[in-house]
């Protein structure tokens, strides 16, 4: 009966917390990881200078670590308040988009494996 109780009991928390959500990252934080769709590469922003880089890890081997995509601070000298900078996915997975949510101005944002085909592909919109 004993074991009847304990699988009523722990069977339903079990389904609780596997169906809930990861720990949603806060806005206000100087460092931000996204996820990418590829399962070992993500993406660490600089919230406060929209400071880019390609973060990647792996089970077995060294081929892990991080590449810059954008090194600039595009501030442009104004004042480096984290969560100014956020990212968003798009439709193609190694593309984003990066706001600065402070002026409106936005940068295509590609990551790849290979050199030549990322980085920061120059403002796409800028406010006057």
């Amino acid at each position: 009966m004993k074991k009847y109780l304990i699988a009523f009991f722990i069977l339903p928390l079990f389904l609780i917390i596997s169906c809930l959500d990861p720990p949603e990252q806060k806005d206000i934080v100087r460092f931000k990881l996204f996820e990418t769709t590829n399962m070992w590469t993500f993406l660490q922003l600089d919230t406060a200078t929209g400071r880019i880089w390609q973060i990647q890890y792996v089970v077995e081997g060294d081929n892990r670590g991080g590449i810059t995509l954008n090194s600039q601070d595009l501030t442009n000298g104004e004042q480096k308040i984290p969560g100014r900078f956020t990212l968003y996915s798009t439709q193609n997975m190694w593309t984003f988009i990066l706001l600065d949510q402070i002026n409106g101005n936005t940068w295509q944002v590609q990551w790849s494996q290979e050199e030549e085909k990322r980085g920061i592909v120059g403002s796409i919109f800028k406010f006057q």
